[in-house]
Order: structure tokens, then C-alpha cells, then sequence
């Protein structure tokens, strides 16, 4: 078996301290693709590389190819691992190898293994390590396609991490009946990368030719969208036009409802959504209510208000509160749809905006992180050295 790193070579990466012990390590399975949407996991592990040596171990590539890590290391210092394999390997078998051989090449420093999805127990839910963190951000047994042995794992993920993190509100309630030591840690916002969208930015030019007004909304776009919201409030305002951002997954393109006042647009980069939101009148959330929404906690609802922009949502609960209950965010359901849309289009108040700023001032981020590692320091001294 080849297990070994023809594109890493772990001396490559650049030391985060030069003192003469090696910084911790902390090895993250997710089954996001770094390049997909930039979210809750790049804003964590990029404040993280500034005390660990990060690596992100993502969901494979296929080729022909011997098993290999195929390395590039983003701006925030963190270093992306795309598994490569061929179709027809063990993927458990060869993962595990492939983790194990990384370990060995870190030099015995201290590790922590960070796990955004339970199916990583199947490769590495026995490896050592100095602390095992679940930061569970979805209810991926809820979501459409979920593997059917996700939850069996989960129980397993949950019977073995020392610390359990939250995305949201709805998640904690779940989860702190299933282990001991569960904190909550709601989305958070960079203010100052969304707030710029306050100021004139020049129009992208893919929606330069849209007319004025716009309401739009950027996300991935997937079976927790509700498309018959969406075709009925571009029914209800044929005058509005709505963009659409984000990459389409787990629903076929032809399903999407099309109207002449509706712009499908695609992904866009996180440094771009600034310029799209700049020249937007307002925002939307048009979730669906099922199993897969129960616990979501969508991050772009503070971005959105950190572009100072008024957002209509349905009653999804961790929006529901605190947003819909400090009247930040209008809450809306088929029936009401488009008039609340209608009246997002208003200027907003200052009272409002003011009121918005005192909310997000306590979601940054980088205190986010500061919080964590807060936790993980006092469960395991995985700082010693660092």
C-alpha cells in the first residue's frame, strides 16, 4: 500500500513560532470543501493557524493514482489536504493510512483532531490524539442523501470528544442531552469585510443589467430552499427583481423556478459578495421548514445585517430568535411573503441600524475562536508549547 505525500511534504509548511518546540497540531475532517463556501469552518481554522499548524483534511478526489494527499496551503496559513484515490480503493482503509502517515510526520507534538462530520470516525475515530473536538455546525442526519450509518457514527463522535461545540442555539438543545460537556457558539461576522457593502461598490457585471429593485439572497442553494416561496413572491412582485447567489447541490438545475425577474447568478468568491450586496435594496432567507432546517443556523443572517441591509426570513428557529424577536429580522411565511419583501424595501430606520450594531458587536469571530481554544486549554493542556 502507498500511503505516501508526493505533493505534501510537512517541512514545507511554515513554523508558527520559532521556538524550539513544535506547535501543536490540529488535524480538522469535514466534509466541506475548503473552496466551496466560505464559512463557519475557514473563519474558525484560519484564527486557529495563528496558534496551531492546521490541516484540513477535506472529501476526496478521484484519479488513477496512487493514494496521495494532494497540498495547497490557503492565505490564512492553513493547509488544505484533498485525499486522492482511485475509484475502486477501500476509502476507510486507505484514509486511515494516509492520517496516520500525516501524524507520524508531525514530529509526536501534541495534536487535536476536529471533526465537522461523524463519517471521519470511520477512518480516524481511534487514532490518538491529545483531544478529539466535535464542532457540529448542521444536522447532517437530517439532510438529504445523509449516509445511513451518519447517525450510528455520530453516537460514536459524541461517546468520545472531550468537547462538543454548536453552530446555534437549536443545536445545543439537541446535543447537550447526548454528552457532558457541550457549549454553544452561534454563528458569528466579520463586520468589517460585510459592512463595507454600506458604502457604493461598483455593480458585478453579471448583475449590472438587472434592474433596480433588487432583493437577493447568497447561500448554497439545496433542498432546504423552499422554490415555491420563491416563485410565488417573484409572482407576487413582477416589479422586483430577485438575484440568487450561490451553487446549486442536491436539487437538479431544472428545477429551479424561472421568471423573468428571477437571476439564478452561480457561486461567487467571499471577497465578491460585498460588491453583489452593495447593490441590493434588501435581503431574504426563503428556507423551507423540514427536517433538514430544524437546526440550522444560517451565518448569512449577520451578514446581511452587517451589510446593513433589511432581511425578510422564514421562521427558522435560531432566526426566529434572537433576530425576529429584537425585530432585526422580519419573519414571514407563504401568506405574508410578499408584503413583508415589499416592506424591506423601505429605507431603513436609524433606530433599527443601531439596533442591529449593538447585536453584532458581540459576534466577531476572532473572539469566537478566543472562546474555544478558552475551553480546549482547560480540557487538555494542548497549548504547552505552542
Amino acid at each position: 500500500m502507498n500511503t505516501q505525500f508526493p505533493f505534501f511534504n510537512p517541512t514545507s509548511v511554515p513554523s508558527l513560532n520559532s521556538a524550539p518546540v513544535m506547535p501543536a497540531a490540529l488535524l480538522c475532517f469535514s466534509h466541506l470543501r475548503w473552496d466551496f463556501v466560505f464559512q463557519r469552518p475557514q473563519h474558525l481554522l484560519g484564527h486557529a493557524a495563528g496558534s496551531y499548524r492546521v490541516f484540513y483534511i477535506e472529501e476526496p478526489d478521484f484519479a488513477p493514482a496512487s493514494p496521495h494527499f494532494r497540498m495547497k496551503v490557503a492565505p490564512s496559513g492553513v493547509t488544505v489536504l484533498t485525499p486522492v484515490f482511485d475509484h475502486h480503493t477501500d476509502h476507510a482503509r486507505e484514509m486511515r493510512s494516509l492520517v496516520q502517515g500525516l501524524q507520524s510526520s508531525l514530529g509526536g507534538c501534541r495534536q487535536v483532531h476536529w471533526f465537522y462530520t461523524p463519517m471521519a470516525m470511520r477512518f480516524a475515530g481511534d487514532l490518538d490524539c491529545d483531544l478529539r473536538v466535535y464542532d457540529c455546525m448542521d444536522e447532517l442526519t437530517a439532510f438529504r442523501f445523509a449516509p445511513s450509518e451518519m447517525a450510528v457514527l455520530e453516537d460514536e463522535l459524541l461517546a468520545s470528544a472531550q468537547l462538543v461545540f454548536t453552530g446555534g442555539q437549536s443545536l445545543f438543545a439537541a446535543k447537550r442531552q447526548r454528552h457532558q460537556d457541550v457549549h454553544l457558539f452561534a454563528s458569528s461576522v466579520d463586520v468589517a469585510h460585510f459592512g463595507r457593502a454600506r458604502a457604493a461598490l461598483p455593480n458585478p457585471a453579471d448583475q449590472a443589467a438587472i434592474p433596480f429593485p433588487r432583493i437577493g439572497y447568497f447561500g448554497v442553494i439545496d433542498e432546504r430552499m423552499d422554490l415555491a416561496m420563491v416563485d410565488q413572491a417573484a409572482c407576487e412582485l413582477p416589479d422586483v427583481q430577485f438575484v440568487m447567489v450561490g451553487p446549486v447541490t442536491k436539487i437538479e438545475p431544472q428545477d429551479l423556478p424561472r421568471r423573468q425577474n428571477l437571476h439564478w447568478l452561480g457561486r461567487k468568491d467571499y471577497q465578491e459578495l460585498p460588491a453583489y450586496i452593495a447593490n441590493w435594496q434588501a435581503a431574504w432567507m426563503p428556507f423551507a421548514l423540514n427536517d433538514s432546517t430544524r437546526f440550522i443556523s444560517p451565518t448569512k443572517t449577520p451578514e446581511f445585517l452587517a451589510a446593513g441591509r433589511q432581511v425578510t426570513a422564514t421562521a427558522i428557529t435560531d432566526v426566529v430568535s434572537p433576530y425576529g424577536k429584537q425585530n432585526l429580522v422580519r419573519i414571514a411565511d407563504i401568506t405574508t411573503i410578499g408584503a413583508a419583501l415589499r416592506d424591506s424595501l423601505l429605507p431603513p430606520t436609524p433606530d433599527w441600524q443601531r439596533s442591529v450594531d449593538r447585536c453584532l458587536a458581540a459576534m466577531s469571530w476572532q473572539d469566537t475562536w478566543a472562546g474555544m481554544q478558552s475551553l480546549m486549554t482547560s480540557r487538555a493542556h494542548v497549548m504547552e508549547g505552542v
